[in-house]
């Protein structure tokens, strides 16, 4: 093994030693050179190549004539260098370079054959060798289009998964229900806009990612653990700590079984029931807007005769009481007729701007002379300007509803109602109602402003109804604040901060 291994180095050189020295260091030196331009990406991609592989043959050459010819077996290496260049070339220029390595090996031969003493000639070694290079360069081109189009491929399926990924999170961020996806030992790895909105997850980026579900939701937590124990059990509808909402909840594995993850779905049974209600609402407006056209007619006739037989009795001097009763029983089914008919017109709305505070002066003076009312029962506090935008007819609908309840229920007092104008933010004012009687009962706070509920012997039910409506046409809201002492209620409008 020692005796072949070293006859087999002692070619290497043995024709003119002093210049297989000075290529080999040259060639050592050309690499680490080469190594540098690398990092430093210059020249460009295809022409430090070229340089590289030319460099290569030219040396390898230099050092196979110092060697004595093909017999030394230098030339076998320039497959390597060959090889690697066509993979890298991606085939490009694979049967260029071997070109230039057939030529230079002839070369080489020719050369030693004219300056080398008792030279054989290796020519049919030489072809050989060369065809060898052919199909080393050809392998490597048809690997390298196997691989481009192996990348194009992937590049293709990794484009087309990045896009799937998008969509599927466009649709899990646009679904109306919450949307949780949580591992096997419980950190929620995603959810969507709305199941933050459920929960109130005010959570910074950092943290997201180790994101607890017994931290943040213990309610849901206990029955992740509870489904991960019997899959099969149902679940009644739970209701949310933080934002009081009303869900039903589905678990979902992502595979066979929960090891690998779970689908959680939050569905918002108040935003289902709201549906419901709009869809019952519509159909009710539709109806009841049928009726009252119908009875229109007849209650007028009604009261018209009713109006007549009232004369007749004046002057019999008769006892009108049971005409009266008539007349106020016909005006009051006319006021429900005219509160149902206008549930068909609130969409309708002509915004204007209004100075909020000179408006709110004029209104209590019209109210109160309308209603015969003492006007040191009303009180407007805040003298500021506050411009908003508004149809002003809706508007005074609405301060009239909401003007009158209060005088209904307020100790009727000086100063019983207040009326106050404040500044929410810089795009919105605040409208506030506030009287000094008993408020309204807790349990009845949800139910007020739904239509035809009424606690009043006389109402219709339509009267905050209609005016929340009002206010939702002109982009405002209208609620009612719990806490207060007496009735309190607030209307965010839109202000218009150019008009100051």
């Amino acid at each position: 093994m020692i005796v072949s291994w070293q006859s087999g180095f002692a070619n290497l050189g043995s024709y003119h030693y002093q210049l297989f020295l000075y290529a080999g260091i040259g060639h050592v030196l050309f690499s680490g050179l080469f190594m540098l331009l690398i990092r430093l990406r210059f020249p460009g991609f295809n022409r430090q190549l070229a340089i590289q592989v030319i460099s290569d043959i030219v040396f390898f050459s230099l050092m196979l004539y110092a060697s004595g010819g093909l017999h030394s077996g230098l030339g076998v290496l320039l497959l390597v260098s060959l090889a690697g260049a066509g993979l890298i070339s991606r085939g490009r220029l694979a049967l260029f370079f071997a070109s230039i390595a057939t030529i230079s090996l002839l070369l080489q031969e020719t050369y030693s054959l004219w300056t080398v003493d008792h030279y054989a000639a290796q020519y049919s070694q030489a072809g050989l060798l060369s065809m060898a290079y052919f199909a080393v360069a050809w392998l490597a081109h048809r690997l390298a289009k196997y691989t481009l189009a192996s990348e194009q491929l992937a590049k293709e399926r990794g484009i087309d998964l990045a896009n799937m990924a998008q969509v599927n999170q466009l649709v899990i961020q646009d679904l109306q229900e919450g949307v949780l996806v949580v591992d096997q030992y419980g950190y929620i790895r995603q959810r969507n806009a709305y199941a933050e909105r459920l929960f109130d997850l005010n959570v910074s980026a950092g943290k997201a990612e180790r994101l607890k579900l017994s931290d943040c939701m213990p309610e849901l937590a206990s029955r992740f653990t509870s489904w991960q124990g019997d899959s099969s059990i149902s679940f009644d509808l739970l209701r949310l700590a933080h934002s009081n909402a009303l869900v039903r909840t589905r678990f979902l594995p992502i595979q066979a079984d929960s090891r690998n993850g779970v689908v959680i779905f939050l569905e918002d049974m108040g935003r289902i029931q709201a549906q419901l209600q709009q869809l019952k609402l519509a159909a009710l407006g539709r109806l009841t807007a049928n009726i009252a056209h119908e009875i229109r007619n007849p209650l007028s006739a009604i009261n018209h005769a009713a109006e007549l037989l009232e004369e007749e009795q004046l002057e019999s001097n008769t006892d009108p009481r049971l005409v009266r009763i008539i007349c106020d029983n016909t005006r009051r089914l006319n006021k429900i007729v005219q509160d149902v008919l206008q549930l068909n017109r609130r969409n309708i709305a002509k915004p204007d701007l209004i100075d909020l505070h000179e408006f709110m002066r004029k209104f209590l003076e019209e109210f109160c002379h309308a209603e015969k009312m003492d006007g040191n029962v009303f009180v407007l506090r805040n003298s500021n300007q506050h411009w908003v935008s508004f149809d002003r007819d809706h508007l005074n609908q609405v301060l009239w509803n909401l003007c009158r309840n209060a005088w209904r229920h307020c100790c009727k007092q000086a100063a019983s109602v207040r009326i106050e104008l404040s500044t929410a933010n810089e795009n919105n004012v605040c409208l506030d109602i506030v009287d000094d009687g008993p408020g309204i009962d807790p349990q009845q706070v949800k139910q007020i402003f739904e239509p035809f509920f009424t606690t009043a012997a006389g109402g219709t039910g339509l009267g905050l109804y209609i005016a929340r409506e009002l206010c939702e046409t002109n982009q405002a809201s209208l609620d009612y604040i719990e806490g207060s002492s007496g009735g309190h209620f607030r209307i965010i409008c839109q202000s218009n901060q150019s008009c100051l």
